[in-house]
Formats: C-alpha cells, structure tokens, sequence
C-alpha cells in the first residue's frame, strides 16, 4: 500500500478516526489496533510473507526476555548470536540466496570449469531489510544493558511494525520508538497540524519531483550510448534528486503519519545535497541506517581510536556492507566502495566534525558542488543494472560530447517544469535547512505560510505524477 495510493487515503483516516475517537481511552486497545493496522498495512502487499515479520518479531521477543533472565556471560552471548544468525539468515537467503549462486558459478567460469547452477524464484519480502534491522537493534541494545527487555508483547508488535515506517525507514531504534508505546497517548493539535505539513511536503517530493525524473532517468540510462555526456551528466544529476525526494519523501511522510498518532520518529534526512564533504554528506543521508552502522558494527570494531589504518579498514567494512545492503549486485558493492574512497581525505585530514552553517559563500558553493558532483557519480553505479553499464556510461559522460548543451528529452515542456520545480525545492530546502523539514514555517507570518502551502498544493495538482510507481527504497 504506497502513501500516495487510493488505498492508502482511504486507510489513514478510518484508522486516524478509530485510534482517536474509538479507542483513545484503552492504551492497550490502541497499541492492540496499531498491531492490526500494521499487518493489514504489510499484507495489503502480499499476505503470504506476513508470518516472517511475524516470526522476526517473535524471535527477538523471546530472546529479550531470556537475555533478562539470566547473567551468564557465555549464555547471554550464545542468545544474542542466535537473534543474529536467524535474523540475518532469513535476510540473507530471500535477498542474497542468487546472488551467492551466480557468483560461485561465475568465480569457476573464470577458471575454465562450467557448473551448472540452480536459481530459486524468490520474492523479496518488503522492507524485510528495515524491519530486521529493527528488531535486531532491540536484541543488542537488551543485551548491551542499554535498555530492559519488555514483558509487553502487544506493544513490542506494535513497535516493530508500526505502519507508517514498516517498509522503508526511518529505523527506528527500541529504546526511542518502544517506551512511546507504554505512555497514554493524546491528540496534539499542534503536533498534528505539523505532521501534516510534513506529509504534504513528502508527498511534493515523491510526485512532483521522483516520479517526474524517473521518466527521464529511465529513457537517459536505457539510451545512454545514444546521448552526448551532458544529457548524461542531467541524467545522473536527475536520478540524484529522484532518489533524495523519493526516499526523504517517504520519510517525511512517515514521519509525519507517525507524528498524527502521536509518536516521533527519528530525523532520517537532514539536507544532505547541501553537504560541504563525504563525511558531512553521510551525517546527513539515511540517517537511522548510517547512525545502525555506526552503533553497531564501526564502534564494535574500534572505530577510529586505533591507528589510521585500522580506521581505514572500518570505514571500507562500513561502507561495503552498506553496499550490500541494499542490494544483492556488484554496482552496489561499488558504490559502497568508491564512497569509501571519497571518506578517505577526511581520514588523512582528520578534519573535525563543524556545525552545518546556513551562510553560503564562494568557498562554500564550491565545496557543496564538489560534493554532490562526486554524489553523483557514484549514483550512475546505484542506478545502473550492471557495473559493465555503469562503467560505459561514465565513460561517454567523460567525452568531449560533455561540453555540449544537454538534449532536452520529449516531453521537452515537462522537463522544463521538473527543472523549476527541483529550484523549488533547493530554495525551500536551502532557507529550512536549519529546520525539521521544509514546510516547518513557524517563523514565517501567515500570509507567506498560505502561499508556500498553495504553491506547494498547486504543484501536486498540476505537475505531480499519481501512477503506481513504488518507492525506490522498497526494493531493499
């Protein structure tokens, strides 16, 4: 069920109007219905793959309350594995099972021996890699001691899969998002109408601009050995601000969804094409994932407190497991590594960690541009199907033929509109940057509010795309 479907605006308010007009005396009934709501959510996709999450759930449960009960070190440790290799062997064998067959059978072509391989037709669960790694941040963190392990099996259901964030993020951490379920809940106007200023503004995002970009990054790429380097080059830039305003989009809106039934949800998207560096760029882009990473694989490691190639190492672990999950493809594993890469200087530099200033100056746009034009050219291995593609792509963006003016691709009228509606967002975003989102204008008069929300409304209405076009981030 897309938060931009049919579907989906007629079950947010029968499931707004229950949850607060129906059952908004009875705790326990809100976060028993928040349960139902959830599965309902899940199932709408395909029921059949409801039982995983089910058991995910049920699994780190169990394990939670066993870790409490006992204080044997060796005990606790083998528990805590179990939730690991379970977890991340369900993970691993819808989403890697091929991928690990076509590469073993690929490593003895090499070689000169033949095998032949089976496939399985799998289906990838949707937002299994979210959904795992939230529960598996619960096993750790009752295991660290960050947190005691909940008696509430309704509420532990409810934190794992509340809907508006079930399928792609922001994930969410137990010891944030749990304890929300245990507190009475009551409606906050304010809190609200802010939520629902925040899905406007991701909705803005997904259908105006990723959909609309979608159109022209899909025809760039399939004909890319036809285009000259700077239709290429708009191709990757296009495909930079597809993903942005259609994962950000899907977190503001879940983020706000969450915020109308009275929850908060962790900051997943703070600006990050306004980054001066790699490292600031990674402070700012898929935050619940890169904080996960951090928390519990690069701190683990050591981090950077050994010597400087000990960081080294962590960072490339860092960056290539990232790669890895979020897909089972060689081009992510390279993406994963040329931003590796791209961190280094940071390493060598040891530059420290500067607030996010708002002023912009030479030395600023120039540095920001340097960033997202190095963003970009690891996007081109994200997006390509092959790293052959990708490879060929950037090497006729690499020509001559760069320094030609850009095909205006048919619909020519449309990518007009798209490319002023991309400035849109920069102004609005550059302005809020110190914000929560771009529609948080408490600061502004009412006057000027009315007419960003009419213009924001205006260009759902007139430019936004409403077709069936699934969120990127669901295939992962």
């Amino acid at each position: 069920m897309l938060f931009n479907s049919i579907e989906f605006a007629l079950f947010l308010p029968f499931t707004f109007l229950v949850y607060w007009f129906v059952i908004n005396k009875n705790l326990k009934l809100q976060n028993a219905f928040l349960v139902i709501a959830g599965y309902f959510f899940y199932a709408w996709w395909d029921w059949r793959f409801l039982g995983l999450l089910i058991l995910s759930s049920l699994i780190d449960f169990t394990i939670g309350l066993k870790l409490d009960k006992t204080t044997n070190k060796d005990y606790r440790k083998a528990l805590l594995w179990l939730s690991i290799l379970m977890n991340i062997g369900i993970l691993g064998f819808f989403k890697y099972f091929n991928f690990f067959i076509d590469s073993f059978t690929e490593a003895f072509t090499f070689f000169g021996y033949h095998i032949e391989a089976h496939h399985i037709n799998l289906i990838l669960p949707l937002g299994i890699s979210f959904y795992t790694f939230q529960t598996l941040s619960y096993t750790i963190d009752v295991y660290k001691g960050k947190m005691k392990a909940t008696n509430d099996i309704v509420a532990f259901l409810a934190f794992i899969c509340f809907f508006p964030q079930l399928v792609a993020g922001p994930i969410e951490r137990a010891t944030n998002l749990l304890p929300q379920f245990y507190k009475k809940r009551f409606f906050d106007y304010n809190q609200a109408s802010d939520g629902m200023r925040q899905i406007l503004w991701g909705l803005f995002k997904k259908v105006v601009i990723s959909n609309n970009c979608s159109i022209y990054v899909s025809e760039i790429f399939l004909n890319y050995d036809s285009y000259s380097g700077s239709t290429l080059l708009l191709g990757a830039v296009f495909f930079a601000f597809q993903i942005y305003a259609d994962f950000s989009g899907y977190s503001d809106m879940a983020i706000g969804i969450a915020r109308l039934f009275g929850f908060d949800l962790m900051k997943n998207f703070n600006f990050p094409y306004f980054s001066s560096n790699i490292a600031e760029f990674w402070r700012r882009w898929h935050i619940s994932l890169t904080t996960w990473f951090r928390d519990y694989i690069y701190y683990p490691l050591g981090g950077s407190l050994g010597s400087r190639s000990t960081t080294i190492r962590n960072v490339m672990i860092i960056f290539l497991v990232s790669g890895f999950w979020h897909g089972a493809n060689w081009t992510f594993l390279v993406w994963g590594f040329l931003n590796a890469l791209y961190f280094l200087p940071s390493i060598f530099l040891k530059r420290e960690k500067k607030p996010l200033k708002k002023r912009l100056g030479i030395q600023k746009l120039i540095k920001i541009s340097g960033t997202f034009f190095l963003v970009c050219i690891a996007w081109v291995f994200f997006r390509a199907p092959n790293v052959t593609i990708a490879f060929d792509y950037l090497n006729n963006l690499f020509s001559i033929s760069l320094f030609e003016f850009p095909s205006l691709i048919t619909p020519k009228l449309d990518m007009i509109y798209l490319i002023f509606n991309i400035l849109f967002l920069i102004v609005v975003e550059w302005f809020q940057q110190e914000k929560e989102h771009g529609l948080d204008l408490g600061t502004f008069q009412p006057n000027q509010r009315r007419i960003l929300y009419a213009l924001v409304f205006c260009s759902i209405m007139f430019f936004g795309t409403f077709g069936k076009e699934e969120f990127i981030y669901f295939q992962f």
